[in-house]
């Protein structure tokens, strides 16, 4: 499940999923990040998020790219320990702030 909201103050977008972060999630997750135009930024909250997946990893980096690739400015913040070690294991600590 994906909880979703957008300050328009600060043009951030913050999303927080819960339970299972897999391909089951995709759809809601694209529609989510497509309704914002390049440039905004970021906030992913892990901290309720159970199990992570590779399409899942996939799904963040289309984000990343959606936001502005190397210029994007996205944090995943709250993830578990087990969610940390596969994000560090793919080495989205250089592509992500993970706070």
């Amino acid at each position: 499940m994906i909880i979703g909201q957008f300050d328009e103050k600060s043009a951030t977008a913050t999303m927080v999923l819960k339970g299972r972060f897999d391909y089951s999630c995709q759809q809601e997750f694209r529609e989510f990040f497509a309704r914002y135009p390049k440039g905004t930024d970021y906030i992913i909250d892990l901290s309720s998020v159970s199990y992570i997946d590779s399409s899942a990893l996939g799904m963040l980096l289309l984000l990343r790219d959606h936001a502005g690739g190397d210029t994007s400015n996205v944090v995943i913040k709250g993830a578990s320990e087990f969610v940390i070690s596969a994000l560090k294991m793919a080495h989205f600590e250089r592509l992500f702030v993970l706070s």
